[in-house]
Parts: structure tokens; C-alpha cells; sequence
């Protein structure tokens, strides 16, 4: 098993104006003359975590972490019912990480992420292949609407009892109806207490969906502050209720733009909110990706799948290429 690095703070860190009266908080850490990297933050809406930066070496990185719009440091906080989201959608996503990259004078970068990370990684490189040098995910999502109709209905087959009280949040929404937008809807409204009421119910069905692999010691959704999961449902809902405004399948099936670009894809076979297919029919379109399938890990990882991450890396920052040999999957 791998170690994590060692606890490091950033060397450098500001707030990058994007426009539409948003400022997107930014930091660096590790080495100014190493290899860049950029963390894309998962969510949508949860900001960067400092435990991420324990996934690169220090010596031999230049890590970026940022805050997406809306949430963590970025001003104005979604959880401020005030803010508007209007400037806030994958597009506008895409131009901010552009911008920032050029503030920070980089040419090129490693980008590394999961779950909706995994979807603004794959829409930026899509946009702008020249300016990636690697890729490295864990749980795959491309937040088509068919994955989007799995996590908020689909897998309630499996906790029947908890999607009745999540669809019971949404007064009004017929078992087969956009409960998605209905949250959406709830999270503007007027009143405060609705909007907590429907962040709660929001953050209990999420947590409901993790808790195969929490048992218990933690709720990833509900542990949240009070604003952190305001902001988090906000947006999430915002986004999901749009279909992330990307047209459905683009992602996978504009891969073969992403030819040249190494990439390893690591996805547990046990991942109930984000089901394998996705990564596997991403991996066979994708010319230059390798998967690994970790059999005992679901959608938060493990201890296998950090150390594929870290090997990953490892691998990338002494400039070895990626490129897979054929689309068999890696058992791990």
C-alpha cells in the first residue's frame, strides 16, 4: 500500500476575477518549477479539499487547486440565495480553469479528478486538447441525463424506503417526473426553510446512496456545514436539472479528440451511484486511456484506488506515456 505525501500548504494563492461579478478562489502548492497539475473539484459544488494535495509529490509537482463558482472561497456563495447562477454552467466552468491557467503562465497541465471532476476534466479537454498533458480519474461520470435519472431514481431500487422520503421532498413530483428539477426549483424559493427542508432531503438520498461503503462513520454529504451544503445542492441541482448543458453522449463521443492525450481511468465495479458502464464505454472510445476496475471499491474509492492514483502520477511526472495497449479492463 502507498503513502499519502506529507501535509503541505500553498506557496501561493489569490482570487481570480472571471467575470459576471465572480471571483474564483485559487492556490498553489508543491514545487513552482515542477510538472502542473490542476485538480478539478467534484460536486458540482464542493470545492477543493486540502487532502488532495497529499496525492502529488511535492518535489516534482506544481499542484493547482481551485474553487468552482459558486462554492468554497469563490465569491458570491451559491449558499447566499442572492447569488445568481445565471453565469454559472459547465461553459462558463471551462473558461475560468482557461483563465486561470493563463494567469498562472502554465502551457500545459495534468489534469486530476472524480465523479463530476471527472466530467469538467473530460469537457475542458474535449475544448482544448493542446493544453493537457495527462489525465487522471477516478469515478468516471459524464452526467448524461441517463446517468443523472440513475443516481436520482434508477439505484432507489436499492434503497426503496430512502427515495420515497427523497421524492416525498419534492410535494407534487409523480414517481416518473423530474424530481431533479423540482429540487432545482425548491432551492429558489423565497422562503428559507423550504430551501433548507429540500437541502436536507437532498444531502439524506446522497447519503443514502454512499452508505454501502460508509457504514455509518460518515455522512459525505450530510457531515457538511450548514452553508457548504447549500451551496453544494444549489448548484448540484442547478446543474443535473440542465444535463450539465452538454449535449447527451457528447463527452464519450467526442473522445477521440482527446487521441495523444494519456489517460488512466480507475473505477470501482461496486460504484452504485456511478455504474461502470460509463467509464468502460469511455475507455473504448478514448484511443489513449487505460482502465483499471478496483473490484471492492464503489464511488468514494479505497485504499487500491489512491494507490493507482499515486502510481499514476508517479508514472506521468517521470514522463512515461499511458497510452493502453488494448481496452481489457485491469483488475485491481
Amino acid at each position: 500500500m502507498s503513502e499519502l505525501f506529507p501535509p503541505i500548504e500553498p506557496y501561493d494563492k489569490g482570487m481570480l476575477d472571471v467575470g459576471d461579478g465572480n471571483l474564483v478562489y485559487w492556490e498553489v502548492c508543491g514545487n513552482p518549477k515542477g510538472k502542473p497539475a490542476l485538480v478539478v473539484p467534484g460536486g458540482p459544488g464542493s470545492g477543493c479539499s486540502t487532502y488532495v494535495r497529499r496525492y502529488f509529490d511535492p518535489d516534482r509537482y506544481r499542484v493547482v487547486l481551485f474553487d468552482q463558482r459558486g462554492c468554497g472561497r469563490s465569491t458570491p456563495h451559491a449558499g447566499d440565495p442572492t447569488a445568481d447562477m445565471r453565469h454559472n454552467t459547465t461553459g462558463h466552468l471551462i473558461a475560468d480553469m482557461e483563465r486561470l491557467r493563463q494567469h498562472l503562465g502554465i502551457d500545459c497541465w495534468l489534469l486530476h479528478g472524480g465523479s463530476w471532476g471527472s466530467t469538467l476534466i473530460l469537457a475542458y479537454a474535449e475544448q482544448h486538447p493542446e493544453r493537457v498533458s495527462e489525465i487522471v480519474i477516478s469515478s468516471v461520470t459524464t452526467t448524461r441525463r441517463s446517468e443523472i435519472d440513475w443516481l436520482y431514481r434508477g439505484v432507489g431500487r436499492f434503497f426503496p424506503e430512502q427515495w420515497e422520503r427523497f421524492l416525498a421532498g419534492a410535494p407534487g413530483t409523480p414517481r416518473d417526473g423530474d424530481i431533479v428539477g423540482a429540487y432545482a426549483q425548491l432551492m429558489e424559493h423565497p422562503d428559507a426553510a423550504v430551501r433548507e427542508k429540500a437541502t436536507a432531503d437532498w444531502c439524506a438520498w446522497e447519503d443514502a446512496v454512499l452508505s454501502g461503503e460508509t457504514k455509518g462513520t460518515s455522512r459525505p454529504y450530510g457531515d457538511r456545514p450548514p452553508s457548504a451544503q447549500l451551496a453544494l445542492v444549489r448548484i448540484c441541482s442547478h446543474y443535473f436539472s440542465h444535463g450539465a448543458w452538454l449535449e447527451g453522449g457528447a463527452l464519450i463521443r467526442n473522445a477521440d479528440r482527446l487521441a495523444g492525450i494519456p489517460g488512466v481511468l480507475i473505477h470501482g465495479r461496486l460504484d452504485l451511484g456511478g455504474p461502470l458502464d460509463t467509464a468502460w464505454e469511455l475507455a473504448r472510445t478514448w484511443p489513449d486511456a487505460e482502465m483499471i476496475v478496483v473490484e471492492d471499491a464503489g464511488h468514494l474509492g479505497n485504499t487500491t484506488t489512491r494507490d493507482h492514483v499515486l502510481a499514476a502520477h508517479s508514472r506521468f511526472a517521470a514522463g512515461a506515456g499511458a497510452a493502453a495497449a488494448d481496452r481489457i479492463p485491469t483488475r485491481g
